[in-house]
């Protein structure tokens, strides 16, 4: 049974629109059937007509769908909101669809500020709804597999991690001309606290945390902003102190000319370590201290049965970004249905981010950012 899927953003122009799109297609589980594509109703309008979707169930703002969509029959009616709008504009349509009994998939980080992220916690606690949001790297097979390695303790008592992500298409001053990406995050008032930190750095910090299944306790953050004129930061570095006594480095930075994407994790216990990165996403090094290093592939019969639930090529076949997007919403969706259908999903669908890796999140944008300004040199993790 496919899940009726509506849409909040991601129309004609946008960036990320198109990347949930091909997401919720890939495994079929999902019916696009209604959207607010746009605060400009007629750019909404034109989205819909391109997507094939009924001209009466493209809306012009996120209040007309949901309240439109909850007039429905029950059996036609949106079952899942997909949110993909910039960070000042997720709370609002967020609240308001849980509110009214639509589980939702919403894009990072969560909301525009902490607080919007307890009170957003609280409105889904309360709702019976599913949460998922896309913290897309957690979705790659090989990720799943270095988290139940860790798990399993073959690596010992964690002592280190390092995590990196580092860009370069904000070397220049992007904002100052066409570039619509580049304006509204490195906004305050689109953006929030936080520049690169909020952009990609959340993303490191999920990972770290997700990995290794520790959580940061204690903070020491240098923040930068390198481009003149830029008014949120482009670049910085944070020592972490963990729950369970080890120790870790975040580096995110947009000025890094040259770089893309290319995420990277290593992390070291008292009897070996693991490295991943995005640029080699189907391999897995894992480190011994008395015996050479392993390379584990996906698609192979040795790794995880997370690691095996979310490959779908065989061996030797790269899977990438696409996929890993999939992954969380594929999940979400067999979560979703077995819900539904009054049974238990497996472990495995049950593996992606909610509602409490957005509330750490937005601690984590709040908490660099403020040790960063700070004179102190360790300052505690709130959350």
């Amino acid at each position: 049974m496919k899940l009726r899927l509506g849409m909040i953003g991601g129309g004609q122009g946008a960036f990320i629109g198109a990347v949930h799109r091909h997401a919720a297609a890939l495994d079929g589980l999902y019916d696009l059937v209604a959207g607010a594509f746009s605060s400009n109703p007629e750019t909404s309008r034109a989205s819909g007509q391109l997507l094939g979707l009924a001209p009466e169930r493209v809306y012009g703002s996120f209040e007309e769908l949901i309240y439109g969509e909850k007039q429905r029959p029950e059996t036609e009616r949106v079952q899942v909101l997909s949110i993909v709008t910039p960070n000042h504009l997720h709370f609002a349509p967020a609240k308001l669809a849980l509110e009214n009994g639509f589980h939702v998939i919403l894009d990072k980080p969560m909301t525009f500020s902490l607080a919007e992220a307890k009170e957003l916690q609280a409105v889904a606690e309360a709702s019976n709804c599913r949460f998922c949001l896309t913290h897309t790297y957690t979705g790659y097979p090989m990720v799943k597999e270095a988290r139940q390695l860790v798990a399993s303790g073959e690596l010992g008592t964690i002592r280190k991690a390092y995590v990196e992500y580092p860009q370069g298409w904000l070397s220049t001053f992007e904002e100052g001309g066409s570039n619509k990406q580049a304006a509204w995050r490195t906004d305050p008032a689109r953006s929030g606290v936080a520049g690169a930190m909020g952009d990609i750095g959340t993303h490191a910090f999920n990972l770290l945390e997700y990995v290794t299944g520790l959580q940061v306790s204690q903070l020491c953050a240098d923040i930068n902003t390198v481009v003149p004129g830029r008014q949120l930061d482009d670049d910085g570095a944070v020592l972490l102190r963990l729950s369970g006594g080890a120790s870790g480095v975040l580096v995110a930075t947009q000025v890094a000319a040259g770089e893309e994407n290319n995420v990277r994790l290593r992390v070291y216990g008292e009897k070996g370590g693991l490295e991943w990165q995005q640029v080699d996403a189907n391999t897995l090094l894992v480190k011994w201290l008395d015996r050479p290093t392993e390379i584990r592939r996906a698609g192979t019969g040795y790794v995880s049965s997370y690691a095996q639930h979310n490959t779908r090529t065989p061996a030797g076949h790269p899977e990438g970004y696409l996929e890993a997007f999939a992954n969380l919403y594929r999940n979400f969706a067999l979560s979703l249905q077995a819900d539904l259908s009054g049974t238990t999903a497996p472990p495995e669908a049950l593996d992606y981010p909610s509602i409490a890796e957005g509330v750490r999140g937005m601690a984590f944008i709040e908490n660099v950012i403020a040790s960063g300004r700070s004179e102190q040199k360790w300052t505690p993790f709130s959350c």
